[in-house]
């Protein structure tokens, strides 16, 4: 059986990139299908992997922004070939769901959420900070956007929610059932050790829906140790609005990571 794996975009990393990991794993020779592909960011063991990418991955300043050039995603996903494969897996939390396989090829999508800023601009647009301007300019693209999306979703043969909230977002949204498979963990990695250290731990990229802002502002006021591990956009506005007890470590590896976790007096998620 032939398989392809497609991801939505390959410039940053974060829990969707860790769920690719684990899809390749279970399926090695397999090609991964991207609207586009930084290798400076991504894991190194991509480097190895046969990764196709559309013609998003060779526009100007996309790897950096790739927010401003959401119009372009639907069309992206829609001009890869997959007539060669018997299985496509699309591993999605933005567009590339919207994938044409023919006929004879099976599409199952590992759902992630359906995508956040077409279904609940408001609250996405709120954390973002988009003024009234941007924000009416944006209307007729969301509008166009969320019809496209709604369509797409009638593309895939079965989905698959990653929990309870987004096998209901997949009913609300995409009017579609869906099976609950949940995430791969690695539980062997974390285990707690037997003591802990005096501090509470973040980790997460630094991004408005993380709403890592919760965690500051709560720490500021409890004057607790909290360590934020992760970079992101709002690294710099979070730092600006931290307290001398908040400490921002950056991107760590795996076994420094792995380590906190285990020392840390709890595990702070705000998001």
């Amino acid at each position: 059986m032939k398989i392809a794996l497609v991801h939505d975009w390959g410039n940053q990393v974060g829990g969707a990139e860790n769920v690719l990991l684990a899809l390749k794993e279970l399926f090695p020779d397999a090609p991964v299908y991207m609207s586009m592909y930084e290798p400076a960011v991504m894991p190194e063991i991509c480097r190895s992997w046969d990764i196709r990418t559309s013609f998003m991955n060779r526009l100007p300043l996309v790897k950096r922004h790739h927010q401003p050039f959401l119009p372009l995603y639907p069309l992206a996903f829609e001009q890869f070939d997959f007539s060669d494969f018997d299985l496509v897996l699309s591993n999605k939390s933005g567009f590339c769901h919207g994938i044409i396989t023919p006929p004879e090829t099976l599409h199952i999508n590992y759902c992630l959420t359906p995508t956040r800023y077409v279904w609940n601009y408001r609250n996405y647009a709120r954390r973002e900070g988009i003024g009234r301007l941007a924000n009416f300019l944006l209307q007729p693209m969301l509008s166009y956007l969320r019809t496209w999306d709604r369509l797409a979703a009638d593309r895939v043969d079965y989905f698959i929610a990653i929990s309870r909230e987004v096998q209901r977002r997949i009913k609300k949204y995409y009017r579609r059932d869906s099976l609950i498979i949940y995430p791969p963990v690695e539980t062997d990695r974390f285990r707690p050790a037997e003591g802990h250290d005096d501090y509470f731990l973040v980790v997460s990229r630094l991004i408005p829906y993380k709403r890592i802002d919760l965690a500051v502002r709560a720490f500021n006021e409890l004057g607790l140790p909290l360590k934020i591990v992760g970079d992101g956009r709002d690294r710099a506005k979070l730092q600006a609005m931290a307290g001398s007890n908040i400490e921002f470590l950056g991107r760590l590896p795996d076994g420094e990571v792995e380590k906190m976790i285990q020392h840390c007096r709890a595990f702070i998620f705000p998001g």
